[in-house]
């Protein structure tokens, strides 16, 4: 599958971003999807996670401003941000996973990704 993000941008403290990720060559309904985030002089880090079943799964960081979103028809994820902070600046990169990602044991479950595929990914700056 083919990754192709569009959104990013330069916005203020408060405002809001919605990038998107446009498949190709395969269809998003096949995969576990996610967004991901890489700040400079950081490590790339998950922000927000969709299963083949809609379910969905954030880090604190991000839980109650991301959402995440996919569009089965139009073959596209989504990540609408809201409420952005500096700390949101950064690449943000579309990515897929064929295999099983979501896991539960203790009563809870999780999704995990570990992409097989990448989008080139999307510039997030947020000022303060």
């Amino acid at each position: 599958v083919h990754l192709v993000e569009s959104g990013g941008g330069s916005v203020q403290a408060g405002g809001s971003l919605r990038l998107s990720c446009a498949a190709s060559g395969d269809t998003v309904s096949s995969y576990c999807m996610g967004w991901f985030r890489q700040a400079p002089g950081k490590e790339r880090e998950g922000v927000a996670f969709i299963d083949r079943d809609g379910s969905t799964s954030y880090p604190d960081s991000v839980k109650g401003r991301f959402t995440i979103s996919k569009d089965n028809a139009k073959n596209t994820l989504y990540l609408q941000m809201n409420s952005l902070e500096p700390e949101d600046t950064a690449i943000y990169y579309c990515a897929a996973d064929w295999r099983r990602c979501t896991f539960c044991g203790g009563g809870t479950c999780y999704i995990k990704l570990v992409p097989n595929y990448w989008g080139q990914g999307t510039q997030v700056t947020v000022s303060s």
